[in-house]
């Protein structure tokens, strides 16, 4: 990265990098998987209620605006998310205490995303007192990310100032993923005649379904994205019979679709359905890909301080933004759902003065 643009002082700095740090290992401290996230809520809620900001609250989730917002000025959403998976059952650590070795902290929820969630906190707050931002922030940390709950963000999206974009905290390495994949769970049904197996009878719905899986495992989409590539479709599932003398009478099984920008939903669901000869039960179609043209400004103030970009094939909250989104923030994904799960201490630090940097360029 480029030596940053603009110069902090570190009196302003050090404080609240501190406290991200020490507000990192007590969100490591309160387990809050998703679904459980009260007792987690109640503590950020009181933290925040400390320096005397208002703290709006639906269920498990929070939102803070700043304390000088101008509806007549747009809005910067400041988004991460409460809640973890369960800890991987190979463990070899307490996954609730948060422990520091060698410029590692330890816990669950510490890469993904207490880093990210931490550091953005501590960015609201440097910009709190600030009078003259052309923009209002709005910080809002969110629960139920990690299985797409319905009481997650989703469901305070009426309630909240809407955004003209949002920075959403996820481990990125503090790289800018300017596009996300989107998701497609689709349960297919074929179904045929049970005979015994013995005998010539019955039609072997296993049989019915190969031109189908087929399909899914050769079918190309021609539009490629830029960023995101094609749209991937994996069958996933897949079950069918009883026993092994009985021709079976159905076949299902599942297809997880990974989309692009290039398409929507409903033209994938379209093209499908007019290859396919079975039935076909979308489970989800609500989670769609984002995408930012490079002259959004948030894409320009990252190319000024040097910030690399790229397109991301992992889920967030993205997906259920109906405004322009990125994700960024401190820790790598493939350390998330892992198994001793951790963060250097020095990438929430770093992550503080990013935040804050990539905002003053986007302000200025």
């Amino acid at each position: 990265m480029k030596e940053l643009k603009f110069h902090i002082e570190k009196e302003a700095l050090l404080p609240l990098q501190e406290f991200a740090v020490q507000t990192l290992k007590r969100l490591i401290s309160i387990p809050s998987l998703s679904g459980q996230e009260v007792k987690v809520a109640d503590f950020l809620q009181k933290e925040i209620q400390n320096f005397g900001l208002l703290v709006q609250r639906w269920k498990n989730n929070l939102w803070v605006c700043y304390p000088h917002f101008d509806p007549a000025k747009p809005t910067i959403l400041l988004n991460s998310h409460l809640d973890t998976v369960k800890p991987n059952p190979s463990y070899n650590r307490d996954p609730f205490l948060p422990s520091l070795e060698s410029g590692k902290l330890y816990g669950l929820g510490s890469n993904d995303a207490g880093g990210a969630l931490s550091a953005i906190l501590s960015t609201f707050l440097y910009f709190r007192s600030d009078l003259s931002l052309p923009y209002n922030l709005l910080f809002a940390a969110t629960a139920e990310e990690e299985n797409s709950g319905a009481d997650g963000i989703s469901s305070v999206l009426d309630k909240i100032p809407t955004p003209a974009f949002a920075l959403v905290g996820e481990p990125t390495g503090m790289e800018l993923a300017i596009a996300e994949k989107g998701l497609i769970v689709l349960d297919c049904l074929v179904k045929g005649i049970a005979g015994h197996a013995a005998r010539t009878e019955g039609e072997n719905a296993i049989y019915k379904a190969l031109p189908a899986l087929e399909w899914f495992r050769t079918f190309s989409f021609e539009k490629t994205s830029p960023l995101l590539g094609k749209v991937k479709m994996t069958v996933t599932t897949l079950q069918a019979g009883t026993q092994h003398n009985v021709i079976p009478a159905s076949c299902k099984f599942a297809v997880d679709i990974r989309t692009t920008e290039k398409y929507t939903h409903e033209e994938i669901l379209e093209t499908i359905g007019k290859y396919l000869d079975c039935e076909i039960i979308p489970r989800s179609i609500r989670l769609r890909p984002s995408f930012l043209p490079e002259v959004h400004p948030l894409i320009q103030a990252a190319e000024k301080l040097g910030i690399p970009t790229f397109g991301s094939s992992t889920l967030s909250d993205q997906a259920l933004m109906s405004w322009p989104s990125v994700k960024i923030g401190p820790g790598v994904s493939a350390r998330s759902h892992s198994a001793d799960e951790f963060i250097y201490v020095e990438e929430v630090r770093a992550a503080v003065e990013i935040y804050i940097q990539l905002i003053k360029q986007i302000t200025k």
